[in-house]
């Protein structure tokens, strides 16, 4: 099985779905010595499977798959007949709302859309990908002692110690620890459960207080500092998304991109704010117009993330910064336009603008997973 310890640089590249990670952005960072990473999330598993095969005719290293966990797959909230229909009225209700100021039209929830669970799991089975990461919710034991039964290091993302207890108690090889600084999506294990405030290195000494699972640190590491911190917080490793949205080979769109690059450069609003209104999930990005004129939007995933799709499509078609889910996380500041490698190295302290002294990978090395 896989083991995070024995990354050359203690850095992986996360799983950004939606377009960002790409199997150049995943190749690349397995070639600079960390572990990349493809994001299943809303492809198909024949799309899933044609990126598996590319990404390792890309890098020799190794790199992970992350999967979302449908609701009738999570045993950590479990959920009813009555609470499904509860969702997709409210979803309903949403669309209305939408659908009465919106120039496009809203799509339709889709009851049956489970991402194509069942046949990702049977790929990354058959494939034996090296490490497979979930969010959204937790898989019943037996998928993850079929994983580890294959020689396949699981990751499960989670929020909170009370998560991170779960996660353990069904057999999870490592977790991967993600704070409020992160960008896109929290990944709570329950999709109504209001994300912990605690700040990521509080997060991560109460994980590394409940369990003694290896732990990837996730939420705001733009430097080698913040890296370093987190690392000496008992980090095995630090998982970067923010950071990477502007490499060379991320295939973060165009309309994403010029709003990071604008946010920076002092040419509009620069805060970021949590918000359900475009996919009913809570989610970290630029606040825009679209995140205002919805503050109420309901706890219905992945019904209102299907009821936007063609609204955010729409709106990146015209190049409307205000009408798209614009993800970053609290350091997207410190995002820059250089080739991957460069960015995993520099903040891995082995480049120019490293953290002084003993590099991130030195210090990964010495710590107790």
């Amino acid at each position: 099985m896989f083991n995070l310890h024995s990354l050359r640089l203690p850095v992986i590249g996360a799983p950004m779905a939606g377009g960002a990670s790409t199997p150049q952005l995943a190749a690349a960072v397995s070639n600079a010595g960390g572990l990349g990473f493809l994001a299943a999330g809303y492809k198909s598993a024949a799309a899933v499977a044609e990126q598996t095969a590319r990404t390792r005719s890309l890098t020799g290293g190794p790199f992970g798959v992350n999967l979302f966990v449908p609701d009738a797959a999570n045993t950590y909230a479990a959920t009813s007949e009555e609470h499904q229909a509860g969702k997709l009225a409210a979803a309903l209700a949403y669309r209305d709302v939408l659908a009465a100021g919106a120039g496009a039209e809203p799509g339709f929830p889709d009851p049956e859309d489970d991402d194509g669970w069942a046949a990702k799991l049977d790929l990354v089975l058959r494939e034996r990908i090296p490490v497979v990461s979930f969010t959204f919710g937790l898989p019943e034991k037996a998928v993850l002692a079929a994983l580890a039964g294959r020689g396949i290091c699981t990751v499960l993302t989670v929020t909170d110690a009370d998560e991170a207890r779960a996660a353990a108690g069904a057999g999870a090889s490592a977790l991967c620890v993600q704070g409020p600084e992160a960008g896109g999506h929290r990944g709570t294990l329950q999709s109504a459960k209001a994300p912990a405030a605690a700040s990521l290195s509080e997060l991560l000494h109460s994980v590394r207080d409940t369990c003694a699972l290896p732990v990837i640190a996730a939420g705001g590491i733009g430097t080698a500092a913040d890296a370093a911190a987190a690392l000496a917080a008992g980090a095995v490793a630090v998982q970067l998304g923010t950071a990477l949205l502007l490499s060379t080979e991320a295939g973060t769109g165009s309309v994403h991109r010029a709003a990071l690059k604008d946010a920076a450069a002092g040419r509009r609003a620069g805060e970021t704010a949590l918000t359900r209104a475009f996919s009913g999930r809570p989610a970290r990005g630029l606040l825009n117009r679209f995140m205002l004129e919805h503050p109420d939007a309901p706890d219905a995933y992945p019904y209102i993330n299907q009821i936007t799709g063609p609204l955010r499509a729409a709106a990146a078609a015209q190049g409307d910064q205000e009408g798209i889910s614009l993800w970053a996380g609290t350091g997207y500041r410190r995002a820059a336009e250089e080739p991957a490698e460069a960015i995993v190295r520099r903040l891995a302290g082995e480049a120019p603008g490293g953290a002084p002294g003993e590099s991130a990978g030195k210090t990964a090395a010495g710590t107790d997973g």
